[in-house]
């Protein structure tokens, strides 16, 4: 049997970052497998693909999310990109840290679970990962930083300006991946609103800044790749199990590092016999809704790229203990009012609320061990009840503004495409899957990394935030 130092599974965000880490700290004579379940699908290939133009059978069969899993809730779906560089390659780039709050739930506010760790241990990661994607953001923010964003914000809309007026730190201009100017092989951002591929290659991706740490004569890259589970024996890690081309193949490693998603980390785990009680438990996305406002005297003009805005007015406050948090995203897509002399007297926002782990919504296995069995019951009530005072927060804090009406689409977004809380970390085995450093409790040299990592989930974009996670893992493990 083949064996390598570390094999790592997947080449998204948590397994590049992690990937990234461990090359910088180890020496010339380290050996890294990385099994990739989907092809490279080039830029270039997709943006022709989506101009319609003819590519090569090999892209045009690329592999999407439809039919990984077994699934039978059409209220809600779970979407990922199954192909080199994961889910870089259809994210919107949005970039916010989590507040300090975020990780002491229980203790503050009596719901979820607590962090095994706190912002002061991720801030340094959190820096080093907006280095890494080359964020723009700005100077106030509700989160403490240690020094300025790499790049420079994205301007602000009319309606945004009054808005960050009034509340100052709790509205600003959104952090994120989206080049605010040209960097590296990367343009400025276009504003045309179409982030998930990004026409002018300006959001950061893998493949535009990190496809190099694939090519470190240290690592050996393998496309096609599908990990069946991991080879256990007296509680340790030997290596794993992967089909290609149809056939089972083994491949030994003293480290394995999971950089799946939180459905296929997960059913790994439960493939390989991991019997503890929270592995696979506690699947959730944030939730999320629009509402349209309509203005008598004002003009919703400027700005610059799809999202300008995080408003956080509702998002850490003391009615957090009775219902979600809530975080605010100003929509800057092209919209038009259609009446007459009012045409730019419309803005629309999305308000974004957390939901809290339900150990009923869970990865499970099938009978296909190539796909997970997901279930989900829906989210929780405290999710409910932030909606049910939607309308009266909106009140409470933009009413100042010459709203002639609001119109609300009235239900959830079916997915924010964002996986979390399947192997979520913690102090024990007894309340988690995996520590503080994303090590599994159980199989001391497994890494288990991603969004599936969080205990509880925010009303913020994850992305930033697992990237951080994999830093600091690597640093602190190696």
């Amino acid at each position: 049997m083949e064996k390598f130092d570390l094999v790592i599974v997947g080449t998204g965000f948590g397994a590049s970052f992690f990937l990234k880490k461990y090359l910088e700290k180890s020496p010339p004579s380290r050996k890294v497998l990385v099994l990739e379940r989907g092809i490279m699908f080039p830029h270039a290939e997709r943006l022709k693909e989506r101009r319609r133009e003819k590519i090569a059978e090999e892209y045009a069969k690329a592999g999407s999310y439809i039919g990984t899993y077994e699934y039978h809730n059409s209220d809600k779906t779970w979407v990922f990109e199954p192909n080199f560089g994961g889910s870089s390659n259809c994210w919107t780039g949005c970039t916010p840290r989590f507040l300090p709050n975020d990780f002491k739930m229980k203790s503050l506010y009596g719901v979820g679970q607590d962090w095994p760790i706190g912002y002061t241990d991720i801030a340094p990661y959190y820096d080093e990962a907006e280095e890494i994607m080359m964020i723009g953001g700005p100077a106030l923010t509700p989160f403490p930083r240690n020094k300025p964003y790499p790049l420079p914000p994205q301007k602000l809309s009319s309606v945004d300006k009054l808005l960050a007026n009034r509340y100052r730190e709790l509205y600003i201009s959104q952090p994120t991946a989206r080049a605010t100017i040209p960097v590296g092989i990367r343009n400025g951002c276009c504003s045309s609103g179409v982030c998930e591929l990004c026409p002018v290659d300006s959001k950061f991706t893998i493949e535009n800044t990190l496809s190099s740490i694939f090519k470190d004569p240290r690592v050996t890259l393998r496309y096609n790749t599908t990990v069946l589970s991991l080879i256990i024996e007296n509680n340790n890690a030997k290596g794993v199990i992967y089909q290609k081309e149809g056939k089972n193949l083994e491949v030994g490693g003293d480290i394995i590092a999971l950089g799946g998603n939180a459905i296929f980390n997960a059913h790994i785990l439960l493939a390989s016999g991991d019997k503890s009680y929270y592995t696979g438990r506690g699947l959730s996305d944030q939730r999320g809704t629009f509402a349209t406002f309509y203005f008598h005297d004002l003009d919703n003009l400027g700005g610059s790229s799809s999202i300008t805005a995080n408003g956080y007015m509702f998002y850490d406050v003391e009615s957090r203990k009775n219902y979600s948090g809530c975080i605010i995203e100003s929509f800057n897509e092209p919209i038009i009012r259609s009446e007459p002399g009012k045409w730019r007297k419309i803005a629309k926002f999305k308000f974004i609320f957390e939901d809290l782990p339900n150990d009923n919504n869970r990865v499970l296995l099938s009978n296909d061990p190539l796909k997970p069995k997901l279930e989900y019951n829906g989210h929780d009530k405290y999710v409910d009840k932030a909606m049910d005072h939607l309308e009266e927060n909106i009140q409470k804090y933009f009413s100042f503004l010459p709203i002639e009406k609001i119109e609300f689409d009235n239900y959830f977004q079916k997915s924010e495409f964002h996986i979390c809380a399947t192997t979520r970390m913690g102090n024990e085995q007894k309340d988690s899957v995996i520590d503080k450093n994303l090590i599994h409790h159980q199989y001391r040299n497994v890494f288990v990394l991603g969004s599936g990592a969080f205990p509880t989930i925010t009303p913020a974009n994850p992305t930033l935030t697992l990237s951080a996670l994999s830093l600091m893992s690597a640093d602190k493990s190696f």
